[in-house]
């Protein structure tokens, strides 16, 4: 019998409910977890006795337990707020039932011996900004001239020390954390990759509040986001120089500019394969930029990052048939 698949996301995931059903098509049981319904939806059991260890999930209204020995492979994919069956916890209560929630949880799910895209330790490897930049240039990559430092004067003296553009961008998102708040707390909408203009140099005094990163700006002939799930690679070119708005930040997604599928330069695929695997990770979508030179520049990678976009804009790519097929060949090799 084959492995059943566990799924860890919330209800919201559009990717996962779009690869759920490939599975199922293909004959392979799931099992879906969405925290933002858990625990209040689910009983879940850990028992050690006897020098074993039993470990037992169920979706409340099923009949059935999933015993996660069964689990051959597991889909780590969105975080959510728990929910629990009491909605009125006092502040302390939430704080409290989140921390033991969370133990139990992963308690649970750290020590599943099977295939994951991609374990939590990979991922949270895998998500500093200038620890990537460090691996990237190590394996090849030619990134940008770059500072991250909360000294106005070091920052000044860098920028200054640059020819040609200099650039602005946040190390974690460009939300500026806005999901973490509620409505009535937010005052600002997010911040993409700006412009630093020379005038800014002058008055850099909130560098010296918080850490900030700048970067030369590469000219570019397209972008990329490239998707690596296992050994394959979906490169697609992104025509951001054909609109005012994505020139300097490709992520406006009011602007309808081309995507379309390319192939890398061999060295150039391998190179990107290898950043994603040198962590331990089975996913990584990676920005990169071409210049008008023909040289590949690394931005970044995103462990977690979204490809169902990239699909809907270039359908030929078939990434939620490659991200099923996938689990199903991870799960097969647990037999």
């Amino acid at each position: 019998m084959p492995h059943t698949i566990l799924f860890v996301t919330n209800s919201a995931d559009l990717h996962a409910d779009l690869v759920a059903p490939l599975i199922g098509a293909k004959g392979h049981r799931l099992f879906r977890i969405d925290l933002d319904a858990f625990p209040r939806d689910y009983q879940c059991t850990q028992t050690f006795d006897n020098g074993r260890v039993r470990q037992r999930i169920r979706r409340l209204g099923d009949d059935s337990w999933l015993d996660l020995d069964e689990v051959g492979a597991v889909w780590l994919r969105k975080a959510a707020e728990f929910a629990y069956r009491s909605e009125d916890l006092a502040p302390q209560e939430r704080a409290f039932a989140g921390l033991e929630t969370e133990q139990a949880l992963f308690g649970l799910l750290y020590n599943l011996d099977c295939y994951w895209i991609s374990h939590p330790r990979a991922l949270r490897a895998a998500q500093w900004k200038g620890e990537q930049l460090k691996r990237a240039m190590r394996l090849g990559f030619r990134v940008p001239a770059s500072i991250v430092t909360n000294s106005a004067a070091e920052a000044r003296q860098f920028l200054q020390g640059l020819e040609g553009r200099k650039i602005f961008k946040t190390l974690s998102s460009p939300t500026l954390a806005r999901e973490k708040l509620e409505p009535e707390q937010r005052i600002s909408g997010g911040l993409g990759t700006v412009l630093v203009e020379d005038a800014m140099l002058d008055d850099l005094a909130a560098v010296d509040e918080l850490f900030c990163h700048f970067q030369e700006y590469v000219p570019k002939r397209v972008e990329l986001r490239v998707t690596v799930i296992g050994e394959r690679v979906f490169a697609a070119k992104i025509h951001s120089q054909l609109d005012a708005r994505t020139m300097i930040d490709s992520r406006d997604m009011s602007a309808e500019i081309p995507y379309e599928a390319t192939r890398l330069p061999p060295e150039v695929e391998v190179r990107c394969v290898d950043f994603v695997h040198s962590y331990g990770l089975e996913y990584g979508a990676l920005d990169l930029i071409l210049t008008p030179e023909g040289e590949y520049v690394f931005l970044e990678n995103n462990p977690g990052g979204q490809f169902l976009y990239v699909e809907q804009l270039i359908p030929e790519f078939k990434m939620l048939e490659a991200m099923a097929d996938q689990l199903i060949m991870g799960a097969a090799c647990q037999r």
